[in-house]
């Protein structure tokens, strides 16, 4: 018979006090981007400021509902879940609204939901079902392509939403499935060899990155000559790769969005059209850098007060937070995210249970890559592909759908010794 916790007494404090800290701090700052001498009011939810108190106040309530929610309920409902939450993709594309080119949002009155951003939450809850219940702990191919099938399908209907952002961040899933061993480490250095390789692909010619892996695979020919077999597994490696540098070109050209494309362009070959695609990247640098060491201070930031960077609550809040704060506040921040990722990190590797452990490896990866892309694409490290900054960026969906991963995994940790 199953042990009653308490579980509030079993939750880990220091994870719970690091969002309540975050969430404040994220609201502080969109309030300091929004705020002007005739909104006043803080409960004005005409205000991003106002309309998110309501979405931080749902999803306290909505973390004590998943706190008094039996762990048997994620174990046991998890592809219903998983099913739901691909039903909304659907249906969002048929009955949602279109902001900003993606169509990706259902309307209620002055709010607005995305349902991508539950699925996270979701496709996690799948995943984590399908590693635990697998019959054996060898991991067959057919293993592998179920896993990635529950990652590719609700990423094929959000890119149908032309959500290109969100989309990628499904593929932080990977580090979840190399650390069940599902995948090797061949994968992801495969992965960062493909990345280089467009980066490379864009910045030189296609036949002078084809003749840089041509001379290599020479190289390495005339050194490894003598292993049995390693010549025609080189030369077919330089096909595929040669094959993989062509469909760059034609990929970058023919398949990717202008506005996705004009965004490259700028990482890649610098500040060009300021005025155009550059004009984010360039003006949320001029607003991190004014802040200097210790910034401007509380609503005293002249880029963030005269609304020269776009989407400064949501995919630009931490131009907010450099201005105003400068290069300490900054620091406090990712300090904060590299705190709570460890944190994380060490309550998932103590789990007993398998489910368990896949949900907190999921959230990290989640919150890892959100993390990593948001602040990089505003210092021009990264492309700008629109995601926000977690518990601290303006957005309903996105703060629920955190929370529903964060306090889920609190139950299970609280539970842990209930779980095997």
């Amino acid at each position: 018979m199953r042990r009653k916790l308490n579980i509030f007494s079993n939750i880990d404090k220091t994870v719970l006090f690091l969002y309540l800290i975050m969430v404040t701090i994220g609201w502080v700052n969109i309030f300091s981007a929004e705020y002007t001498e005739y909104q006043r009011f803080t409960l004005d939810f005409n205000s991003s400021y106002g309309k998110q108190l309501f979405w931080i106040a749902t999803a306290f309530i909505l973390g004590a509902v998943i706190l008094a929610t039996d762990v048997r309920f994620f174990t046991g409902f998890a592809w219903i879940i998983y099913a739901v939450s691909l039903l909304l993709l659907i249906g969002v594309l048929f009955f949602g609204v279109e902001i900003n080119a993606t169509k990706a949002w259902f309307r209620f009155g002055g709010f607005a939901f995305q349902p991508s951003e539950i699925t996270k939450y979701t496709t996690a809850l799948a995943l984590a079902a399908f590693i635990a219940n697998r019959r054996t702990k060898k991991t067959g191919g057919t293993d592998q392509i179920r896993a990635f099938l529950i990652l590719l399908l609700p990423a094929s209907l959000v890119l149908l939403q032309k959500d290109v952002g969100t989309t990628l961040v499904f593929t932080s899933f990977i580090l979840v499935l190399f650390r069940e061993g599902m995948i090797g480490g061949m994968v992801l250095f495969f992965g960062a060899l493909a990345i280089l390789l467009f980066v490379l692909t864009l910045i030189f010619n296609e036949f002078v990155i084809i003749g840089v892996l041509a001379v290599t695979g020479l190289v390495a020919g005339i050194v490894m000559r003598k292993r049995q077999g390693f010549i025609p597994q080189l030369t077919g490696l330089f096909m595929l790769l040669s094959l993989y540098v062509y469909s760059v070109d034609f990929a970058f050209n023919n398949i990717l969005e202008p506005h996705h494309k004009a965004r490259i362009e700028v990482l890649v070959y610098g500040e060009a059209d300021l005025q155009g695609a550059g004009y984010n990247l360039h003006q949320s640098k001029i607003a991190i850098g004014s802040g200097g060491g210790f910034g401007k201070g509380f609503l005293q930031g002249t880029q963030t007060r005269f609304n020269f960077v776009p989407e400064q609550t949501t995919d630009f809040i931490f131009c907010t937070i450099g201005e105003e704060w400068g290069f300490a506040g900054s620091l406090v921040i990712i300090g904060l995210f590299v705190f709570l990722l460890l944190r994380l990190l060490y309550l998932a590797e103590r789990q007993r249970s398998v489910f368990s452990r896949v949900m907190g490896y999921s959230l990290i990866s989640i919150l890892l890559f959100h993390f990593t892309i948001n602040i990089g694409m505003t210092i021009g490290l990264v492309p700008v592909i629109g995601i926000p900054l977690p518990l601290i960026s303006y957005g309903g969906s996105s703060l629920w759908g955190i929370s529903l991963f964060l306090f889920t995994f609190l139950k299970l940790d609280a539970e842990r010794l209930e779980m095997i």
